[in-house]
């Protein structure tokens, strides 16, 4: 018999994180479990202007200009990064909606916890 059917547990008064919001979040954590990716996101979001060339974001790594670009295409894909095509080149910007939406739920879990 275990202890919470001995009654040593209240049960938790309602679930943290919705099944639904949970995937979401795990979705957009897992693109940004690769350090590429991230390394990408900061850059982009480092910039006073607000965004930044794929040019100019290349150099950074010692990649080629294809794996740069599927890198911000899941990073676009997951809602983090918008882009827009101006003539040659494909300008990234961050989406301070998602990264917001995600930065909340972090805080929302880390919560002063009381030791025991």
């Amino acid at each position: 018999m275990s202890n919470q059917d001995e009654g040593c547990c209240e049960p938790l008064p309602e679930e943290p994180l919705a099944k639904e919001q949970a995937a979401e979040a795990a979705a957009v954590f897992k693109v940004l479990g690769d350090p590429v990716r991230l390394r990408l996101l900061s850059l982009i979001a480092s910039r006073p202007s607000g965004e930044v060339c794929v040019c100019e974001l290349t150099p950074a790594f010692e990649l080629s200009q294809p794996t740069i670009s599927h890198h911000l295409k899941l990073l676009r894909q997951a809602g983090l990064v918008d882009s827009e095509r101006r003539g040659t080149w494909v300008y990234y910007r961050l989406r301070p909606e998602t990264t917001d939406r995600m930065s909340a739920l972090l805080a929302s879990v880390s919560g002063e916890r009381t030791p025991a």
